[in-house]
């Protein structure tokens, strides 16, 4: 059988190592971090569990689904979900809903935001290749700034008009504000008003409780998982990689393998290979981008502060761009059912200076942010947590297609790499999608013809789905 060497101990190589284990190899799994989960990790702090980024197991793949339970047999909970927009201090729908809205926003500014969608279908703009002009001509210019210039920029860190179109398509295609004011008023067919799932299962202690099971389970069918073990070159002789120079405890040491598998970041993978790729591939892998982000775990003495799993705050005034309510995704992440536990999340360069902030002084700043917001006071903050996850989200900017489109063509051309996962492939993808990337690589390896590259490429926001069917189809 083929030796496998798989670096990441995220979504996708775990679900690689355990898709490798099924087909009778035992994996090598080098991960640089001390935890295992990636971006879908779960940080214990003083026995309060964060979430970073909250994870909602829901899939449309039954293979997928398959996998979880077998991982994680007993632990799954239902949950409602609930994920609104704060903005000026009050809360709104999305998908939007109008009497709710209307009732927020005050008439003046609903008449605008009419008069403004009434403009973008006469007049809607001649290209959409950027996220303000995709956004516009489906809600009108006014709505477009009021629910999703602010948010969206505080999360790319760069203006609407050069986030390309591609982003707005996967997550927000299939919603429409016509549909949803129509219906409303009960003027659409029932079942017609696309919608999103409103159920989502979720692991009790988090998502990391998943992965730490998914190593455990393939360390004991002989895989070997590897922690603060990071891979910091490949090593190349024509189209084949011969090794990977891992450096752990101090040391660097050289793995060969038959084959290897990467979720890490696709510009830190072409870089890291030795002989060099074409000085155009390198320099295309340069220009790709990646948000980090961080999140500010508060612990605050009350019970609760809003009903929902997680909101969007819309509001300029304040830096935090999404709030994590982690006792209303799972209770038994909190262990004082008099506290609640908050994680204010915060996207940024970590080429800016907030990134190197010192964790009081952003515990502090959380503080008093959600103090502004309203939410609490903040002499209620008994303690707080930092957690710094860098590379979070590839960008879609200007050119970013034709860059990727130079990588793949390289990668193609590298008879026994293949790369999975977001970062991996420099796509938006979500946990299921990036467990399917390394369930094809892995059966690519075992002689099966698989495009890794073509999960997620419809234009398809997948929560999307009708009210019809938002049962039928729940997350997970």
């Amino acid at each position: 059988m083929p030796s496998i060497a798989i670096l990441g101990a995220g979504p996708a190589g775990l679900t690689a190592g355990y898709e490798a284990i099924k087909n009778g190899v035992s994996p090598m799994i080098f991960e640089k971090e001390a935890d295992v989960g990636g971006i879908s990790k779960t940080v214990n702090y003083k026995d309060y569990l964060f979430d970073i980024g909250g994870h909602r197991f829901f899939t449309k793949d039954e293979e997928v689904k398959a996998i979880w339970h077998e991982l994680l047999p007993d632990d799954f909970i239902k949950r409602p979900r609930l994920s609104r927009i704060y903005y000026r201090n009050k809360f709104y729908y999305y998908p939007l809903r109008p009497w709710n809205a209307l009732s927020n926003i005050g008439i003046k500014d609903a008449v605008l935001i009419v008069l403004s969608y009434l403009k973008a279908r006469i007049r809607p703009s001649k290209t959409e290749s950027n996220f303000e002009d995709w956004v516009s001509n489906r809600f009108g210019h006014k709505l477009f700034e009021i629910f999703f210039k602010t948010y969206t920029e505080k999360v790319w860190g760069m203006p609407c008009k050069e986030i390309q179109a591609d982003w707005a398509a996967q997550r927000i295609r299939s919603l429409s504000l016509l549909k949803a004011v129509l219906g409303s008023f009960g003027l659409l067919k029932k079942g017609a008003v696309t919608t999103l799932i409103d159920e989502f299962q979720y692991p009790r202690r988090g998502p990391g409780q998943m992965w730490n099971a998914a190593r455990e389970w393939i360390e004991r069918r002989g895989g070997h998982v590897h922690l603060g073990a990071e891979a910091v070159r490949l090593i190349r002789h024509g189209n084949r990689i011969t090794s990977a120079v891992i450096s752990a405890n101090g040391a660097l040491q050289e793995i060969g393998a038959d084959h290897f598998l990467s979720s890490l970041p696709l510009r830190d993978i072409i870089l890291s290979i030795k002989p060099s790729p074409p000085d155009a591939v390198v320099e295309a892998a340069e220009g790709l981008r990646y948000r980090d982000f961080f999140t500010v775990g508060l612990i605050i003495d009350k019970p609760a502060l809003f009903e929902d799993n997680w909101i969007y705050i819309h509001s300029p005034e304040v830096k935090v761009g999404r709030m994590q309510n982690f006792k209303n995704w799972s209770p038994d992440m909190i262990p004082d059912p008099a506290q609640t536990s908050i994680g204010m999340e915060y996207f940024c360069f970590e080429t800016e200076s907030i990134w190197h902030e010192p964790d009081r002084a952003l515990v502090d700043m959380g503080a008093r942010e959600l103090e502004r917001l309203t939410f609490a006071d903040r002499d209620r903050v008994r303690d707080g947590v930092v957690i710094r996850s860098p590379k979070t989200y590839p960008i879609y900017d200007p050119g970013y297609k034709d860059r990727v489109a130079v990588v793949r063509d390289y990668l193609s051309g590298l008879e026994n790499l293949q790369t999975i996962g977001r970062n991996g492939l420099h796509r938006y993808n979500n946990m299921d999608h990036s467990m399917l990337t390394a369930l094809y690589a892995v059966r690519n390896i075992m002689g099966a013809d698989l495009s890794v590259w073509d999960i997620n490429v419809d234009d398809d926001y997948h929560e999307a789905v009708s009210a019809r069917d938002a049962r039928s189809r729940q997350e997970i």
